[in-house]
């Protein structure tokens, strides 16, 4: 091939790439996000739809803000258990050269965000006290990040739905499931009739079938979203049942399902879990829809 035919080659392949990453931003019906909230706001808008593994990145991104103004992309890769080179291409397709440029989102997000006089870190040589007090610090960041960006208005609108309802189905399957049998129980211990959808011998289905329009569900669920939850709560709301969840972001397949839902992000340590927060949540919704009925 003649280095005219080559130039040419590569012209053409240029500009069809360019086509390409223009097309994908079109499709997002945005302009380049310049703050991790517009990013939050592109995220949530419902007009994105990613493949799998960029799918995987943005919810990991719409999670863990910090770990990913704190990391290396090789680090934040691996959290997020794709290649640094999925991270690259997420960051393209919102305008951005490479992933240091999009990554100056989350760190300008963060700044400002430790409080002053926190101390140096104590070094524990017991494994068994480093791990608690990391769990500890998991639950804490878990039950902070809810009191800082709270929705009462969604709050509110759950309470009263749940409140208002004949039954309540209480479903929740996988990490979620020992949140939602503590919600089962303690609404039972308030007076409130409900009934735990624990797929106890794969009977899930037979236990929402008499489901109805004037019940109610409370889902809990949280990625990657791969229980019988979605399924049955899509049962649910074919049968008009009303339908309020807590979840962990936007991308939850329980979010178009539902007549209102919160956000609850928890923290993890050495690949633990936190749950405090999910379960702070879940005691003041069943305190809430106590409260109403008592009135």
């Amino acid at each position: 091939m003649s280095g005219a035919s080559k130039a040419s080659g590569r012209s053409s392949t240029d500009e069809a790439a360019t086509r390409k990453r223009g097309r994908s931003l079109a499709a997002l019906g945005y302009i380049q996000p310049q703050t991790y909230e517009e990013l939050r706001a592109v995220l949530s808008s419902g007009t994105v739809h990613f493949p799998k593994r960029l799918r995987q990145v943005a919810i990991f991104l719409w999670q863990h803000p910090s770990d990913v103004a704190l990391g290396t992309i090789a680090q934040v890769a691996a959290q997020a258990g794709v290649q640094p080179s999925t991270l690259v291409r997420f960051a393209q397709i919102f305008g951005y050269s490479g992933f240091s440029d999009f990554q100056g989102l989350f760190k300008e997000h963060i700044k400002g965000s430790w409080p002053e006089g926190r101390g140096e870190p104590r070094t524990e040589t017991e494994p068994n006290l480093h791990f608690l007090r990391g769990m500890v610090g998991a639950s804490q960041a878990s039950l902070g990040r809810i009191e800082a960006g709270f929705d009462v208005k969604s709050f509110d609108k759950m309470v009263a739905l749940l409140a208002d309802a004949e039954l309540i189905y209480v479903i929740g399957s996988k990490r979620a499931f020992p949140v939602t049998a503590y919600l089962s129980l303690t609404l039972s211990q308030q007076g409130v009739r409900n009934v735990l959808v624990d797929n106890v011998g794969s009977s899930a289905l037979d236990q929402i079938g008499c489901i109805g329009g004037r019940d109610a569900v409370l889902a809990v669920s949280f990625s990657p979203y791969n229980s019988i939850t979605p399924d049955l709560v899509a049962v649910a709301h074919e049968r008009k049942a009303r339908i309020v969840t807590v979840t962990d972001s936007t991308f939850s397949p329980l979010i178009p399902l539902s007549d209102s839902w919160l956000e609850v992000v928890e923290s993890d340590f050495a690949g633990f879990r936190s749950l405090a927060a999910s379960l702070a949540v879940g005691m003041a919704l069943v305190h809430g829809v106590a409260a109403m009925r008592g009135e």
